[in-house]
């Protein structure tokens, strides 16, 4: 069986003059029309609910219907987990979607991203005109946004006194801290006037200096229930605080545009209790366990030290430490034995060269000549009589013989 393939709309213009099209060819022709045009990509459709069906599984089929035509819708489970109200047949809503053809059955019909109840469809114009406004005006800008103190003594709570928040705040902060103090400035937080009152317990405690941190909130409820968030005084009141603010308007899929200037957006009053006081009780489990997990380690370190200490008292190095020194020692004596070997033989060299010297010093000195008989004659004036012609009669003779000096006169001088 031959597969259809998709053609480009131009193709199919050339082909109708060439052949007979299916039925499924035709439906995606029509579906890849609907689907290259950019303005059925985002429409809204205001009508009234007819035939609205939500199934086991999560996805939900009605129609919209005026005086004069039906358009078929289908709404995703993962698009109707976020309506805030329950659809009723009479109801007339804006739906917002795009427009695209079911081929299987041959019918368009709208793919619902977004439904609204009428009215609603205002409000949602007039939140993001003010968004891209606030925006532009930098009021969003990551670079404004204030830490959180770590330890706040003092929480300002700006919430209505009767509303299930302020109790939430209140549990969760006083579980979490018994010694928290808690500062409750009641205001309306929905209707006529509750903006201005938001803006002004703001700038109260500002002005004051009366807390660490602020928790402004409300529980959820509809686009309508939340608008004083969105109000442009109330937002410029949380973008202008010194004091660190807390947004916690509504539940986890609400978002108002106080989210967007506040320094920090919790998804509820409780989870900003959890954000803004500290855990006291937490935190002392925690030295607990750091002060045990010390002790541990340090026994440990005790044991592993003391074992140590045990194998050193038990080594030979300390029940013997000779033995540390016992081979320097050896090596020590047989170099000194050497060294003392060496000094030894060379002295008995020296000597004997020395000896020698003597031997042949004394052989060669004049006292052993005179020793063997010989003299020497000097003149007066000790000069050396080498010959006759140096004497005359009546000189005086000094002669030197091996046991001393004999002193005489020449009488007569004859030559041989």
């Amino acid at each position: 069986m031959p597969v259809a393939v998709p053609l480009l709309p131009g193709d199919y213009i050339r082909k109708m003059t060439e052949a007979v099209y299916s039925v499924s060819e035709i439906n995606n022709f029509i579906k890849h029309i609907l689907e290259q045009e950019p303005e059925l990509r985002n429409l809204q459709v205001v009508g009234e609910i007819s035939n609205f069906k939500r199934y086991p599984s999560g996805h939900c089929y009605f129609t919209l219907k005026d005086a004069g035509a039906v358009l078929k819708c289908v709404m995703f489970r993962s698009k109707a987990v976020n309506l805030r109200f329950q659809p009723q047949n009479g109801d007339t809503v804006v739906a917002v979607g795009r427009l695209a053809v079911y081929e299987r059955d041959g019918v368009y019909q709208l793919y619902t991203d977004l439904l609204l109840q009428q009215g609603v469809g205002d409000l949602m114009q007039a939140y993001e005109k003010l968004k891209q406004k606030l925006e532009r005006a930098g009021l969003f800008a990551p670079e404004r946004k204030q830490q959180l103190p770590l330890h706040p003594r003092t929480v300002g709570i700006i919430t209505s006194p009767a509303g299930a928040a302020v109790r939430d705040v209140i549990t969760v902060s006083r579980r979490r801290n018994q010694g928290i103090k808690l500062l409750l400035y009641p205001v309306k937080v929905q209707g006529e006037g509750a903006a201005a009152e938001i803006a002004a317990a703001i700038e109260f405690f500002n002005r004051k200096k009366l807390a660490d941190v602020l928790i402004v909130g409300r529980g959820g409820g509809s686009i309508e229930d939340l608008w004083a968030f969105n109000e442009e005084i109330t937002v410029k009141a949380v973008a202008a605080s010194k004091i660190p603010v807390v947004s916690a308007v509504g539940h986890e899929t609400d978002f108002t545009l106080c989210d967007f200037a506040a320094d920090v957006r919790a998804a509820t009053p409780s989870q900003a209790a959890e954000l803004v006081v500290a855990d006291v009780e937490g935190y002392k489990q925690r030295v607990a366990y750091l002060e045990q997990r010390a002790r541990s380690l340090l026994s440990a370190l005790l044991t592993q030290q003391q074992r140590r200490l045990d194998n050193l008292v038990n080594s030979w190095a300390l029940r013997d430490p000779e033995r540390l020194f016992a081979d320097q020692s050896q090596r020590l004596d047989t170099a000194s034995r050497r060294l003392r070997e060496a000094l030894e033989l060379h002295l008995q060299q020296d000597e004997h060269k020395l000896a020698l010297a003597a031997a042949r010093l004394d052989s060669l000195s004049p006292l052993a000549v005179l020793g063997r008989g010989y003299s020497v004659s000097q003149k007066s004036d000790y000069t050396l009589v080498s010959s006759v012609d140096d004497l005359r009669w009546g000189d005086e003779l000094l002669t030197t013989v091996a046991d001393g000096m004999i002193t005489s006169v020449v009488q007569q001088v004859e030559r041989r």
